[in-house]
């Protein structure tokens, strides 16, 4: 009986946190959802009949044409650098990483500097064959085809990234199982490979899609009027946060539509090889032509999508440096790195406890709480900063309120517009990524470790510590590499959310540009990318080591 009391303790002790720790992540969510049941005022009426339609329609078209264009380049670089043998393989197998590195606002920055009409292209074709203004035509890149075409270039890398980790784990035998059946190298492709790769190819779409959809700088700068261009226009040019946490729930109801389509679309159907022998990959030898469209193929996104705008931001950062590089900057960097080491340290210590408390307590209450907690990824940024601000701001109002009328003082702002305001959403929109990166690894640590951690006397929080933490430093590494990676790239969330007077590399990046002052964005800008180079380049080192047999 006491037995069993214990039990029930222990079990609660290690519950009440859990689900505490999930309701908390998920309260921007819930916050926001809530506004869905208030009544609509005459700003919704406005939206509805006339910028509405625009939002649905361009998010769809962008949501499309961003599908054919990463699963092209990703499906497509994947095969060539894991399964074929051509001039520059080795280079570009990490080399198609580094648009990750590239946020897709900085890069239509970039083009919009390079493409438009007073950009050295077109410059070049005016003086080249004498024409003037309005004698020719050049595609525009400011607009929904030019978001498109940006956005491809900039997040293929996740179905890139997680298909090639997909081919390479493959069995070479069923591969070729399929080719003594009288298949094809490309039927095989087609046939046995993309299957078997398909729950990764769509997670990296997925991931893509999601990006698309919450990004807020591209489609600002080029004029395409989407869900977060419309929420922010209604937040902060009509004053209307009600209006604009509604626009967030039709937003929401859009992203989880999604989610439940590419779940429909697998319905029943399950996707895996049941070899379990390896052998190392005997590739394909390409030469001559084909070698050379093979590097062709895997060259052009990486110059398009990386070399190409950090060419156009080292020219502008030379170009302004003497007045940019100032004490001001160094702030900036600063600002930037601190909040970005802080935001990624809390969201994997939070993830080491969440994925932990389920290893002693497998219940559906911890798991439920633990994927309840990783929604935040699916969210967009925009949603995220109104779900935190609205709460945030009711609680300092509603203290400020008391402490006024019980005691004549003040306290201000507490929460909203601190810092606490977006490290907390930050934690919330990146918290995920953490939890995915933890869980990989503590999976793979067998349970009898835990067993003889206990039997030598040492406590749950003792084993974590002495035994499980030094067997997960690279997959701990790994998750506070990500987090810190997309918090230097979050712009909207930061927009929203920061303090009066602070600013970020990402702020400035976008002020400059939004003020038409390309050369003056090119510092931030390129800062952002070479702190964001490193940690991509790290996570592709683990890659090849994946795979079993490989060194067979």
């Amino acid at each position: 009986m006491l037995a069993k009391t214990y039990q029930k303790l222990y079990n609660i002790a290690i519950d009440l946190p859990l689900v505490t720790v999930a309701l908390l992540i998920t309260l921007p969510l819930l916050w926001v959802s809530g506004f869905i049941f208030f009544p609509f005022n005459d700003n919704w009426q406005h939206i509805v009949g006339t910028v509405l339609p625009d939002y649905v329609s361009n998010s769809l078209i962008l949501v499309i044409g961003v599908s054919i264009g990463t699963l092209s380049i990703g499906i497509t670089c994947a095969w060539l650098t894991s399964m074929c043998e051509f001039t520059g393989r080795k280079f570009f197998t990490w080399a198609l990483l580094l648009p990750l590195a590239l946020p897709a606002y900085i890069i239509a920055y970039t083009y919009t500097g390079i493409l438009d009409f007073a950009g050295p292209v077109q410059t070049q074709i005016r003086q080249i064959f004498g024409l003037g203004y309005g004698d020719y035509w050049f595609p525009d890149i400011r607009s929904i085809g030019g978001a498109i075409c940006v956005l491809s270039l900039v997040l293929y890398p996740y179905v890139y990234l997680l298909a090639r980790s997909a081919f390479i784990e493959q069995s070479i035998c069923v591969l070729e199982v399929s080719r003594t059946l009288g298949n094809t190298a490309l039927q095989s492709f087609y046939k046995v490979a993309i299957p078997l790769a398909r729950p990764a190819i769509i997670t990296g779409l997925s991931l893509a899609l999601m990006e698309t959809l919450a990004d807020y700088g591209t489609v600002q700068y080029f004029g395409v009027s989407t869900f977060t261009t419309g929420i922010f226009r209604t937040w902060f040019g009509l004053g209307d946060s009600t209006t604009a946490a509604q626009l967030s729930v039709v937003l929401l109801i859009f992203v989880f539509s999604l989610i439940l389509l590419e779940r429909w679309s697998r319905q029943k159907a399950k996707f895996h090889h049941t070899s379990s022998k390896y052998s190392k990959i005997n590739r394909f030898k390409f030469a001559g032509f084909k070698s050379i469209i093979a590097s062709l193929a895997c060259a052009l996104p990486l110059i398009f999508g990386f070399l190409a705008p950090a060419i156009q931001l080292t020219n502008w950062t030379l170009f302004s440096a003497e007045e940019a590089l100032d004490p001001e900057f160094l702030t900036l960097v600063f600002n930037t790195l601190s909040l970005a080491l802080v935001s990624a340290l809390i969201a994997v210590s939070l993830a080491i406890f969440l994925v932990y408390a389920r290893r002693l307590h497998p219940s559906s209450l911890t798991h439920g709480s633990i994927r309840i907690s990783a929604l935040g990824y699916a969210i967009p940024g925009t949603i995220i900063a109104v779900g935190v601000m609205l709460p945030f701001s009711w609680f300092d109002n509603t203290l400020d309120s008391y402490l006024r009328e019980n005691f004549g003082i003040s306290s201000g702002l507490i929460l909203s517009g601190s810092l606490v305001a977006l490290i907390f959403a930050y934690t919330v929109r990146f918290l995920s990524v953490s939890i995915q990166s933890v869980e990989s690894g503590l999976d793979k640590i067998k349970p009898a470790m835990d067993d003889s951690g206990r039997s030598l006397g040492l406590p749950a929080y003792a084993v974590l510590k002495q035994i499980h933490l030094p067997l997960m430093r690279g997959t701990v590494l790994t998750a506070l590499l990500l987090v810190f990676v997309d918090v230097l790239k979050e712009l909207p969330a930061t927009l929203i959310l920061r303090p009066f007077n602070f600013n970020t590399l990402a702020v400035r990046t976008y002020e400059m540009a939004s003020d038409e002052r390309l050369a003056d964005a090119g510092p931030p800008a390129l800062a952002i990318v070479l702190i964001s180079v490193i940690p991509v380049i790290l996570l592709n080192l683990s890659i090849d080591k994946s795979r079993a047999g490989e060194n067979a």
